[in-house]
């Protein structure tokens, strides 16, 4: 009888954008620097994959 595989553990999300990839940044504009919203980027600490760096 054949062994069963067990399943690849996932690997750990990224603590800075919570496994999405995706962070928001505030967006500011003029001289009293106003917030006027929020600007989407990816991730620069996972690069956007999701997964946490080694």
């Amino acid at each position: 009888m054949a062994r069963t595989k067990t399943p690849e553990p996932k690997p750990a999300e990224c603590s800075v954008c919570k496994g999405t990839g995706e962070v928001s940044r505030t967006v500011q504009v003029g001289r009293k620097r106003r917030t006027v919203g929020q600007q989407t980027g990816f991730c620069l600490n996972c690069l956007g994959s999701g997964e946490a760096p080694e």
